[in-house]
């Protein structure tokens, strides 16, 4: 079986975590894909950040897809960053493949994620493109340094089969939803 691995806040969730999966599991010939609720990114203010039973609840009500499945696997084995829960699935998991789903934007910081070179030689990784975010993106240093191991986008379909480090940067979806957007100032949710 082949997943794809959508970690987020999802603070709130919105339609284009939903957009991006359906975008992914389409493109990249996926089974399935898990949208991971994480407690908290350690990037980011948490000061915001709702009770994560409430958000994977609505993650769940948004989802509407019987190949999307919502959890909270980071709070469940004790994880705080990507890289842990990377290993994790990747030992109790051996009979599945895996592929990491992240936006442009992501992307363009992901040389600032603990132990970032660790997750790229675990797991085979689509960049899904997020205008403007684009050209940032693909000039960043973890972009840079993994050039060499970027797909052609037209072998998108065959990358939860390829050995990591592996990465395919997936154009043709044009969302400019975001969940901080979508935030009030207060913190409150404004669902779309």
């Amino acid at each position: 079986m082949r997943v794809g691995l959508l970690g987020g806040s999802f603070n709130p969730p919105h339609l284009a975590h939903r957009a991006i999966s359906l975008f992914a599991i389409k493109r990249l010939k996926l089974d399935r894909v898990w949208w991971l609720v994480t407690p908290g990114n350690p990037l980011k203010d948490g000061s915001t950040l709702h009770d994560i039973a409430e958000r994977a609840e609505a993650a769940q009500r948004l989802a509407r897809d019987p190949r999307i499945d919502v959890c909270c696997l980071e709070s469940v084995i004790g994880t705080r960053y990507t890289v842990d829960t990377v290993r994790y699935l990747r030992r109790r998991a051996t009979g599945l493949r895996f592929v990491w789903i992240m936006g442009a934007d992501n992307l363009a910081q992901f040389h600032r994620w603990q132990d970032w070179r660790r997750i790229a030689s675990e797991v085979p990784i689509a960049v899904i493109d997020r205008p403007p975010q684009s050209f940032r993106a693909l000039a960043s240093p973890a972009s840079q340094a993994l050039a060499r191991y970027r797909l052609p986008e037209n072998q998108a379909g065959l990358l939860a089969g390829h050995r990591a480090p592996a990465w395919v940067f997936l154009t043709g979806l044009k969302l400019s939803l975001s969940s901080t957007g979508l935030r009030n100032l207060d913190g409150s949710w404004r669902t779309r």
